[in-house]
């Protein structure tokens, strides 16, 4: 996620340096074509038609890809909420008499949320999570190609031996499986995100138009008879190709890059809340990046 930090225009600049050299080399072709060879204009208010038109596009792309982003911020959110959950009804049901079993599940939680934020990166889902779990679990779990739906299983059988050996009741039992049901829900809320793909067709014929009324406008700016044509069409360009791409990276929140939900940063954060209920002194640092993105 971005932060309220400056951003390099070398970032903005790299996101669209390949566009803007296709519309330099377009813009000087046209120009020195109509100068010198034959004489090619068009109204200018063809161009801005389009132009108008592709806005209206952008606009809605930019809406349909934030919507996305923010679903997945809401996810974390809810996922936030739902591991301080867990951890403080263990703790009150069982009247902390069972120190080492909310010992074992409040740090197999904090391991679930790295497992799960590396599973939607494509990433080695035990990556950052194989501290917070035992050994005996971590075997446990490699035969499974969905660690984090496994972790969750693992959470519900651990649950079901407290009640079992009557530590708790089967209302808290419930309010626990609950609790679980929630986070599994979140989990499948995200995957759904990762894998149901933005129409490409759909970016790549916003993106062909967009080259066309850079066409169109340049053969309209011919009329100018100079060099400025050139930078003139250049700036037009700098503002519709900077959306299209924002709203490209954006639409895909799950891809570890500076537009992703900062699901790392999330995770600690889960990590300290679930260490101090736990009265845990071993506490990761929560200091500010120095860069302008939180993963």
């Amino acid at each position: 996620m971005i932060t309220n930090k400056r951003i390099p225009i070398d970032y903005w600049f790299n996101k669209i340096k390949w566009e803007l050299l296709i519309v330099t080399m377009l813009s000087t072709s046209i120009y020195f074509i109509s100068e010198y060879a034959i004489d090619i204009s068009v109204p200018l208010s063809i161009g801005v038609f389009l132009g108008s038109a592709i806005a209206l596009l952008l606009s809605f792309k930019l809406s349909q890809s934030y919507d996305r982003w923010w679903e997945a911020r809401k996810i974390w959110g809810a996922i936030v909420n739902d591991s301080r959950s867990l951890v403080i009804q263990l703790k009150s049901f069982t009247k902390n008499e069972e120190t080492s079993i909310i010992q074992k599940m409040g740090n197999r939680q904090i391991g679930w949320c790295y497992s799960l934020s590396c599973s939607l990166r494509k990433q080695d889902p035990l990556k950052h999570s194989a501290p917070f779990i035992t050994d005996v679990d971590k075997e446990k779990l490699l035969p499974h190609k969905n660690i984090p739906l496994a972790i969750i299983d693992q959470h519900s059988e651990d649950i079901a031996n407290l009640h079992q050996k009557g530590v708790i009741n089967d209302y808290q039992q419930i309010q626990l499986d609950a609790t679980l049901v929630r986070l599994c829900e979140s989990m499948g809320k995200a995957e759904r995100i990762k894998n149901t793909f933005f129409p490409k067709t759909y970016r790549l014929t916003l993106h062909v138009f967009i080259y066309i009324f850079l066409t169109l406008l340049s053969l309209s700016l011919t009329e100018l008879h100079s060099l400025v044509e050139i930078p003139i069409e250049v700036i037009i360009s700098i503002p519709f190709f900077l959306l299209e791409k924002i709203a490209t990276h954006i639409q895909d929140p799950f891809e570890n890059k500076p537009t992703d939900t900062p699901m790392t940063s999330i995770s600690k954060t889960i990590e300290v809340n679930i260490k101090q209920l736990m009265e845990s002194e071993n506490l990761p640092d929560l200091k500010e990046t120095d860069k302008f993105y939180m993963l």
